[in-house]
């Protein structure tokens, strides 16, 4: 069957559940296929939606002025794309209502529930969707040569760096930072670790591809 060249795009990744088979169940992810921000919005309005330019960006503006203005008052905001509310945080433990006080309660940032109509009018599916066929979620740190490839990709004037490694590595910065450390390690380490300035650097000690001593 010839692979799909249309659609949505997506990865697959490994969530925090198992199968059955004892390995994690899949999640899908969708890859981002281009990101708008208010100027092409307003840009936009401006050239299909009879709008003035500037106009998007002016009440945008002054949404967020207001709304936030609301909100630090306690109120509920309700809009076309859903509701905002404040959110709040008790540290500590507590079990009685009579322990806590008003001093004891903590502003947590806003909690946005869109709206039916929202959600219904953005659905995706309607293109259908293409899987983007390479490693799963960080399993390729899993795969030696893809690693010694990546780590060779990534050297350079003898050091290699997080960033530079997650680029050939396909790791996340977590994933690529715990790989790099882990070759710090042991009697005969491939890497030492060293900072320059806020960059964390890993000199290259030793040319022995990976799991050979």
């Amino acid at each position: 069957m010839p692979r799909k060249t249309n659609g949505i795009p997506f990865k697959l990744h490994p969530g925090p559940k198992k199968g059955e088979d004892g390995k994690p169940l899949l999640y899908a992810q969708i890859v981002t296929r281009q990101k708008v921000n208010v100027n092409d919005i307003d840009e936009f309005c401006t050239n299909y939606r009879h709008t003035s330019s500037g106009e998007i960006k002016l009440m945008f503006s002054l949404l967020r002025d207001v709304t936030s203005m609301w909100l630090s008052r306690g109120y509920r905001v309700e809009t076309p794309f859903g509701t905002i509310v404040p959110k709040l945080k008790l540290p500590g433990e507590y079990t009685e209502p009579d322990q806590v006080r008003g001093r004891a309660v903590l502003y947590d940032g806003v909690e946005f529930t869109p709206s039916k109509q929202f959600i219904a009018d953005s659905d995706c599916s309607r293109e259908g969707f293409r899987l983007i066929r390479d490693s799963v979620g960080n399993s390729q740190k899993d795969d030696p040569k893809a690693m010694e490839a990546a780590l060779k990709q990534s050297a350079r004037n003898g050091y290699v760096t997080i960033k530079k490694f997650m680029i050939f590595s396909g790791l996340k910065y977590n994933s690529a930072k715990a790989y790099l450390d882990s070759l710090c390690e042991g009697d005969n380490p491939r890497l030492e670790r060293y900072r320059e300035g806020r960059t964390l650097h890993y000199a290259i000690l030793s040319d022995k591809p990976i799991g050979q001593k």
